[in-house]
């Protein structure tokens, strides 16, 4: 392969400036460069010879263009690239400055050198502008002063550049103080896009908390204040010591190496480590494994470094507010005890050497942090020290058991939740104390439902028990905020918090894994042997509840009724019922909504009331039913209906659509099939949000394929149904409800209702929908999801029940309900669960004579629906 290293561009382009030539030394280079990246080469060198390289292109261009000409004219990089820092896929930013106007002929010529970069596939970023626009703007804009800040001069008239340079510097463009604080806050809000932690599963290598912009913001901080222009010049202020001076070089040329890995594989910008580049990244890196290993050895060698550039990060940012926010002086400190001082809003220990010489006391800290809601977080020398003793312990902190008492009593501690353990989690002591949780920091979870690693989602499930203590909270979470504060023993929460997932990544049934870790670790810390058994009850069944509201038929007695067996008793309800909404909302923040909201409620409420009725006792089906039609029937009489007609009406209807519907559903259904004549469907959307969702009830003859087409036509109108309750009365009439959803998890607008009823009556009347398949998100083609479909036995066996996995792809309803009707199999009730990637959906079916599907049937449905799914997945 060709070498044209930055040096030798200009004699590679002897001869003529073309297009093509252009692009082909480009290409060499970068060509070059990938080989000697997988070399082991330098990543410092080759960020600085690519950066070298394209300062040879531009001032080859800007003789060729006849800048040179131009006798007040400058070419300067700004940005990363100001600083000599070019990746394979980096902005390239520009200023074409000079002391006047551009003239016509000479603007024009700039325009042609910008588009002739554009065609060489560079992502220019350009300005031109006058030194005084420069300020002018600059002044206005943090991220142009930024960018000017870290002005070089590449080719033209050195005296220009030299005025820019001369107004940037004067403390009147950007007082320091000015600039500090505006980039706390560019970086607060930065972080916050990331949720405010290291742990997202697709990470942004550059803007993630920890990232390469942590760094550049302590870079440009400290070149604004004292004048360093790099890390190295700010180690020499005495802000970082050696061995973080080291630290932080190292942990920029980890991310340097990753971003460079990344840029290899992309052909647009970008710095988010997908799930898709992963494993390319991770092969690039020399990571290796079977399946996802090689995967999982990166992202948590990553999330270490990034843990380390965010304490480094926050503990200079710290001392470089003292030294140009305070300028210096300290406020006096307010004694805590013996160990431990207040300074300001933070604490500090009163020892240099304290957490090595009795690492107990790093617990000690956290409880003054618990128990005092002054306290912000950690000054500066403490962390330092906390970093320091953090690793040099031999042996974990669970192994002393002063530190044991201490834990337990933290857990207990009211306020814990909100700011101790979150910070905890923050500076690696939670890993430090607890083995298993050692094991989960960085875990990745390899699917769509899940945005933040195991130990980072876990810290949340805990965060989320702290708000329901918030009664702002009580909206959003009405049961838990009225559950949780009578909670006698919290800590039995907590501890089934930290150890639900902290089996994963182990292999087997993390449930069964984390039951029997908890249960240990409470005899152990002292808790009785039922509040252990308890604690281990919640981990091993803290999917239960989640499962049983969305993928089971909730209106079912027999199914509430095994759930209350499995309770057993309202004190495990309240503590289920609270783990698994704190664990659904830590999950993703755009998976709670309403619907789910309800689910669980009505779930919740029927366990209940079985709990407290006896679980030997079954519920009066009869009295319910009668109730509700007494309760419709006073709604339908007061609105002129005659008794008579609504009593010849629900004559039609079967026992179990008066059970699956309250009597405001029974009341709206019957005023439209009271008016109705003839035998055009009846499409009805309700106004209001049903549920968190919106309510579509369909009457039409029954026909085969109704299912099939009513699913297809909400998919081509980009909805979810995440319920279906399929009906038939005595007489061949379909009395369907669908509980349907928009892509944001919300009611459908109701200006939305005419044309989607207009569709829906429309296919129904010629038994025929023209659906478009829709591409299956990019995101998707990373997962591979096998198709299973499982059969549940039932009590009765009068029905069959069936649960369906399968990739969630486009139009996956639709062809599981053509594959319904092409073996006559009756859909009688769904569930719609997408979990991420994966669809987890639940069936109530019957075969054509209305009993359960024989063994054959099964078999054969199974073999249908899995080669139909998997043919166009």
């Amino acid at each position: 392969m060709t070498d044209i290293s930055a040096t030798q561009l200009s004699d590679y382009l002897d001869d003529a400036i073309t297009l093509d030539s252009l692009r082909s030394a480009l290409n060499h280079f970068s060509e070059e460069q990938k080989h000697q990246f997988k070399q082991q080469k330098s990543i410092i060198d080759l960020v600085t010879e690519r950066s070298q390289f394209i300062d040879q292109l531009l001032i080859r261009l800007w003789r060729f263009y006849g800048f040179e000409q131009q006798p007040d004219l400058a070419l300067i990089a700004v940005g990363g690239y100001g600083r000599g820092e070019l990746h394979p896929l980096s902005d390239v930013d520009l200023l074409i400055l000079s002391q006047h106007p551009l003239e016509e002929d000479v603007a024009n010529n700039v325009s042609a050198l910008i588009t002739l970069l554009w065609d060489l596939r560079l992502e220019v970023g350009q300005s031109v502008r006058t030194v005084d626009e420069c300020i002018a703007v600059g002044k206005d804009d943090l991220t142009v002063a930024t960018n000017l800040t870290e002005s070089r001069f590449l080719c033209g008239n050195q005296q220009t550049f030299h005025q820019l340079t001369v107004a940037i510097n004067s403390p009147q463009f950007w007082p320091s103080e000015t600039f500090f604080q505006a980039k706390l806050e560019e970086q607060r809000v930065r972080h916050a896009r990331y949720h405010d932690t290291t742990y997202n599963l697709e990470p942004d290598i550059k803007s993630s908390p920890g990232g390469l912009r942590d760094i550049h913001t302590l870079s440009w901080v400290a070149r604004r204040h004292f004048g360093a222009t790099s890390l190295l010049e700010m180690s020499h202020h005495g802000f970082l010591t050696d061995a973080e001076y080291r630290e932080l070089v190292e942990c920029q040329n980890a991310l340097w190496r990753i971003r460079f890995a990344l840029h290899i594989e992309l052909r647009r910008y970008d710095n988010r480590l997908t799930f898709d580049h992963q494993p390319s990244v991770a092969a690039h890196l020399d990571y290796h494994g079977e399946g996802n290993q090689a995967v999982e050895m990166m992202m948590k060698a990553f999330y270490r470094i990034l843990r380390r550039v965010a304490e480094l990060n926050k503990m200079l940012l710290q001392l470089f507010d003292e030294a140009i926010i305070k300028h210096g002086t300290r406020l006096d400190p307010i004694a805590l005890n013996d160990d431990f001082q207040l300074r300001g809003n933070l604490i500090e220990a009163t020892k240099p050497a304290l957490f090595q010489a009795r690492p107990e006391t790093i617990l000690d800290m956290f409880l003054h942090i618990a128990q005092n809601s002054d306290i912000e977080g950690i000054a500066a020398p403490t962390l330092r020290q906390l970093r320091t003793a953090r690793r040099r312990l031999n042996r974990f902190l669970i192994e002393i058991p002063a530190a044991q008492e201490k834990f337990m009593e933290l857990v207990r501690q009211p306020n814990a939740l909100q700011k101790a353990f979150r910070l905890m989690h923050r500076h690696g002591v939670i890993a430090a104390y607890l083995p298993q949780w050692s094991h989960i920091v960085g875990q990745m979870q390899f699917d769509l439902f899940h945005v933040y690693t195991v130990d980072e989602h876990s810290i949340r499930v805990i965060k989320n028990l702290h708000k329901f203590n918030d009664p702002e909270h009580h909206s959003q979470h009405p049961i838990c905020c009225e559950v949780y504060p009578r909670l006698i023993k919290k800590e039995i929460l907590i501890l089934a918090a930290i150890f639900h997932d902290i089996a994963k990544g182990r292999g087997g049934d993390h449930s069964e894994l984390g039951a029997v870790d908890a249960y240990d670790f409470c005899i152990e810390h002292g808790l009785s042997h039922p509040d252990a058994e308890t604690v281990a009850w919640l981990v091993q069944k803290h999917l239960l509840m989640s499962v049983t509201a969305q993928r089971r038929d909730i209106y079912d007695p027999e199914v509430v009724a095994e759930f209350a067996k499995q309770v057993g008793d309202e004190e495990h309800l309240d503590y289920l019922v609270c783990l698994t909404v704190a664990d659904i909302c830590a999950t993703n923040q755009d998976l709670w909504n309403s619907w789910k909201r309800t689910l669980l409620a009505e779930l919740y409420y029927s366990t209940q009331k079985t709990l407290r009725r006896g679980l030997e006792k079954t519920p009066d089906m009869r009295g319910r039913i009668r109730h509700n039609q007494q309760l419709a029937s006073a709604i339908l009489r007061s609105k002129g209906f005659i008794p008579r007609d609504i009593e010849v009406l629900w004559r039609r209807f079967k026992a179990d659509y008066f059970l699956r519907h309250t009597h405001k559903q029974l009341a709206w259904h019957a005023q439209a099939l009271l008016k109705h004549s003839g035998d055009k469907p009846i499409i009805l959307m309700s106004k209001k949000a049903t549920r968190g969702g919106t309510e579509v009830f369909i009457y039409s003859k029954d026909k085969a394929k109704l299912f099939a087409i009513v699913v297809s036509e909400l998919d081509k109108k980009n909805l979810s149904i995440h319920d279906a309750q399929i009906m038939n009365s005595k007489d061949g009439y379909t009395l369907d409800t669908f509980m349907v959803l928009d892509p944001n998890g919300k009611a459908i607008n109701e200006n939305r209702h005419v044309g989607i009823i207009r569709n829906l009556t429309k296919a129904l009347t010629v038994m025929k929908s023209e659906r478009k398949i829709r591409r299956a998100p990019r995101k998707l083609l990373h997962f591979n999801v096998p198709t299973k479909v499982e059969f549940l036995s039932t009590k009765t066996g009068r029905k069959t029940m069936m649960e369906l996995v399968a990739l969630d792809m486009p139009g996956l309803l639709a062809k599981i309900g053509a594959v319904f009707a092409e073996l006559n199999i009756s859909l009688q009730a769904a569930k719609i669960t997408t979990i991420g990637e994966r669809a987890e959906d639940f069936f109530i079916i019957v075969n054509e004579t209305g009993g359960r599907l024989t063994t054959e049937q099964q078999q054969l449905l199974r073999q249908t629906l899995i080669l139909t799914i998997n043919k166009h997945a």
